[in-house]
């Protein structure tokens, strides 16, 4: 088993040190710009080094896993690469999901192996979750042994992996982006509406949970399109006609709802589910995009 430095003790960071040391590895170093950030994490964890000096911490350990904001990584990954502390002996990876190996490069060309290996999974808490990286998706992005190692480390997770090419990051991240936060950001909103209706936001929530339960449980079992329901699949003017009425002094979630709904069709378009009349009428009926 491996020391392990981790350099950026926030949630992610913190849930990844707790779950390696549940597989015999030792957390060896914690850094982080905020001290008492550092310290937090070296409690939830119980293994390492805590304090805000980059360079000390990654002496500490053959795998340096850096989990700071994607803003910071190539600033950290130059400031570890000018020191005297890399070398062959010594694996380093991000973990961010949009940004590549590339901002890696200077700790490799001082000798160091390289890759990155994202989490497909929210952390929404420091506190870490036993499971949270049982049967998820690691995307992963590299070459060599460092690539091979992080599809080991996943293993060791109890995780499955994807190998992405650096090109199709992007892409992967907005996929992981619309899928996580804005599926968030679509549940307030359904929360929110029917707070106009009446309902506490606790209220909404136990509402609304059972019924994106099963949903999440009808795509898994027949993909996304086949598992699509509602009135704009069914071509149910009059429903959508009642909905955008309900929603007209609401110009922002009525403009969503609409462009949502668009994008719904296209679905059914693809799906074969309504027919070319159909389709027509309906784009019309919201407002002929």
């Amino acid at each position: 088993m491996s020391d392990i430095a981790i350099i950026g003790t926030g949630k992610l960071g913190t849930n990844l040190g707790y779950a390696l040391t549940q597989k015999g590895h030792r957390i060896t170093a914690l850094s982080d710009r905020s001290l008492s950030s550092a310290q937090e994490s070296q409690q939830l964890i119980g293994q390492g080094e805590y304090g805000n000096d980059n360079q000390y911490a990654a002496r500490q350990g053959q795998w340096i896993i850096l989990t700071v904001p994607d803003d910071a990584i190539e600033a950290v990954a130059k400031e570890l690469a000018s020191s005297d502390i890399v070398g062959q002996d010594k694996f380093f990876f991000h973990c961010s999901g949009l940004l590549t190996t590339e901002c890696l490069i200077p700790l490799e060309e001082s000798g160091a192996l390289i890759a990155s290996i994202h989490p497909v999974q929210s952390f929404p808490e420091k506190k870490p979750d036993p499971n949270a990286f049982q049967e998820i998706y690691f995307g992963l992005e590299g070459m060599g042994e460092a690539l091979q190692l992080a599809i080991g480390i996943t293993r060791q997770l109890g995780g499955k992996h994807i190998i992405l090419e650096a090109q199709n990051k992007p892409l992967y991240h907005i996929a992981c982006s619309i899928a996580s936060n804005f599926l968030t950001t679509l549940l307030d909103t359904a929360t929110e509406l029917l707070s106009h209706g009446g309902l506490t936001n606790s209220e909404a929530s136990q509402v609304l949970y059972p019924l994106v339960q099963g949903t999440l449980q009808n795509v898994k079992k027949f993909s996304a399109g086949k598992a699509l329901t509602g009135p704009v699949v069914r071509g149910d003017e009059v429903t959508i006609a009642k909905h955008l009425d309900a929603l007209r002094n609401y110009s922002e979630l009525r403009e969503l709802y609409i462009k949502i709904a668009h994008r719904s069709l296209q679905i059914a378009k693809r799906e074969k589910i309504l027919s070319a009349d159909k389709l027509k009428s309906m784009e019309v009926l919201l407002g002929g995009k």
